[in-house]
């Protein structure tokens, strides 16, 4: 029996905050003293990220952000738009929203490994559609809420 380990569930918000940090090139050790920061950036991005916010629940919750920065996380709920920025601010592609009611989507040309790293995080309620053209091609992948 394989024992499934979850990981730490962090706020669509938090998630934007960490990857965005970690776009300045924050490493993971810097990430976890995020507390005693003398200072944080400024963020100037449309965004207009609030780091203390971070620093604020790295306080409140050190264990589960040192998990969220060392073994990774889960989003506790995706929002589609929120799904297109985490991908801009995560691994700086901008994809495409499809927002016809009932077809609602997030399309994105990704490599297998940034696929991966997509599912990995995507809240519970949202599926992945999609292949590469081949083994080294980037795939088109359609994100978007499971049906019932």
């Amino acid at each position: 029996m394989t024992e499934t380990v979850s990981k730490v569930k962090l706020s669509q918000w938090d998630a934007l905050l960490l990857e965005s940090l970690r776009g300045l090139g924050w490493s993971d050790e810097q990430l976890l003293g995020i507390t005693s920061a003398a200072e944080l950036p400024v963020d100037n991005s449309p965004f207009e990220f609030d780091y203390q916010e971070l620093a604020s629940f790295a306080a409140q919750q050190p264990e589960a952000f040192r998990q969220a920065v060392t073994e990774g996380y889960q989003i506790k709920y995706n929002t589609i738009r929120g799904i297109r920025s985490w991908i801009l601010v995560a691994l700086g592609i901008e994809p495409k929203l499809e927002l016809e009611e009932g077809k609602e989507a997030v399309e994105v040309s990704l490599t297998a490994q940034q696929k991966e790293r997509v599912a990995e995080v995507l809240s519970f309620g949202w599926q992945i559609t999609g292949e590469p053209a081949g083994p080294q091609d980037n795939g088109v992948y359609r994100i978007e809420p499971i049906q019932r």
